[in-house]
Formats: C-alpha cells, sequence, structure tokens
C-alpha cells in the first residue's frame, strides 16, 4: 500500500477555487476508487490550508489517479495561482487502523 499525505496553504482569495477545482478531479476519482483507492481531503481551521491523504493499492493505481486530466489541471492551477508555499508531499506507513483504509 502507498500512501501520500499532501499538505499545502493557498491565498485567501484562492481558496473558493480550488476547493472547486477539488470538485472536478474528485467527479474523476470516484469512478475509479474501488477497494484499491481512497483519498480524502481536509481544510484545515486557518481556513487556507489543505491536507490530502491518499491510499493506493499499488503504484498502476497510483499513476492512473495522478495522470487524470482533472487532477493535473488541479495541480498546474494551485501551483501557478494559488499557493503561499510550496506543497508538503510525505509518504507514510500504516502502523494500525480500527479497519483496513483499503476496504
Amino acid at each position: 500500500m502507498i500512501i501520500v499525505k499532501v499538505t499545502y496553504t493557498v491565498n485567501a482569495g484562492f481558496v473558493e477555487q480550488n476547493q472547486q477545482n477539488i470538485a472536478a478531479f474528485m467527479a474523476d476519482f470516484r469512478e475509479i476508487a474501488g477497494n484499491e483507492f481512497h483519498y480524502n481531503i481536509y481544510l484545515q481551521a486557518d481556513g487556507q490550508t489543505f491536507v490530502h491523504l491518499s491510499h493506493f493499492g499499488n503504484k498502476e493505481i497510483q499513476q492512473s489517479a495522478l495522470n487524470t486530466a482533472s487532477f493535473k489541471r488541479f495541480q498546474q492551477e494551485r501551483d501557478n495561482l494559488g499557493l503561499v508555499s510550496p506543497a508538503q508531499i510525505e509518504e507514510l506507513s500504516l502502523v494500525d487502523a480500527t479497519r483496513s483504509p483499503l476496504e
């Protein structure tokens, strides 16, 4: 399993656009989601910092998701127009859970 956490802060004026862009790629992600792919997005209390937490069953599923056209558009617009500072990307390892994140 591949687990990735991405954290980034956008300009206050870009928050609404970022949420619209997220909605677009999440609609596409829902079509490929299943037992081998989970993707969650959170907004921190500051109202500008987003946290994306993804669980991929394998590299092929990860590449399929990351190469989705709407996801690439989201990344490009976020990176070119909205970021306050570069996104922080972390790979995580599951230690334990109440249930498997890929069920």
